[in-house]
């Protein structure tokens, strides 16, 4: 099918730009794998939550930081957790040693698949508004800057904004800086739940960038008005 009567896109940013729809606790512990730090997935999951809690409710992330310093800040606070739960016994410059290579390989990882998300951005913004609506941690302005993302006409970032996915109005608001009714836009995302179902809501048009999720889910895939499975294949609708 092609989309019609279209005037903006909404984009998602974690799991959507960046790692081509794989969620990030799956990238981040495919980099502890790689580091070799000795712990299971289930050690690791409980670390990740750990320490999305703890950059929820502490402004460990600075306006300022790009995307490499907030994986060390993060994957510091995941590799202390596993040592002060006895999960990984090691040395303090072992764990440093280790937390920058795993924060090393993960921007490895979005570096990558930026190598096809940025030209792709590239094109649509030829054609259409570009918002980007995130759950992120203040910093997203950085990061694009950094990554040489600077497509979007406008950004709706939860930490700014005071809303989080998967509440519509985080979406809502992304409609309102489009300028444009929600039938004109079309939101792109990887999470069914906080991208897919709240602008569906809003009665936006949907693609949904299906990856590797969190857990496994169940999800009414009649909902989205197009499901792909590769960031690229958006091309294919517009």
């Amino acid at each position: 099918m092609k989309f019609s009567d279209i005037k903006a896109l909404l984009f998602d940013y974690g799991g959507t730009l960046d790692t081509n729809g794989r969620h990030w606790a799956n990238v981040l512990f495919e980099g502890f794998c790689h580091a070799q730090v000795p712990v299971t997935e289930e050690q690791f999951r409980e670390t990740y939550v750990f320490t999305e809690r703890e950059l929820a409710k502490t402004p460990i992330i600075l306006p300022n930081d790009d995307f490499l310093t907030l994986l060390r800040k993060k994957t510091d606070i995941e590799t202390q957790q596993l040592v002060r739960l006895k999960y990984w016994q090691t040395t303090e410059t072992k764990r440093k040693e280790l937390n920058e290579k795993i924060a090393v390989y993960c921007d490895d990882i979005v570096r990558k698949n930026l190598q096809i998300t940025r030209p792709v951005l590239q094109n649509l913004k030829e054609k259409y508004k570009l918002v980007l609506v995130t759950n992120f941690y203040g910093n997203i302005s950085a990061v694009l800057r950094a990554y040489e993302l600077d497509f979007f006409d406008a950004i709706v970032e939860s930490a700014v904004v005071g809303v989080r996915k998967p509440d519509p109005a985080i979406w809502q608001l992304g409609v309102v800086r489009a300028q444009c009714q929600p039938k004109q836009t079309i939101a792109i995302g990887d999470a069914f739940k906080k991208d897919i179902l709240p602008a569906n809501q809003l009665g936006c048009n949907t693609i949904w960038l299906k990856g590797e999720t969190w857990q496994p889910e169940n999800n009414d895939e009649s909902i989205p008005n197009a499901i792909i499975t590769s960031f690229k294949d958006i091309e294919k609708y517009l």
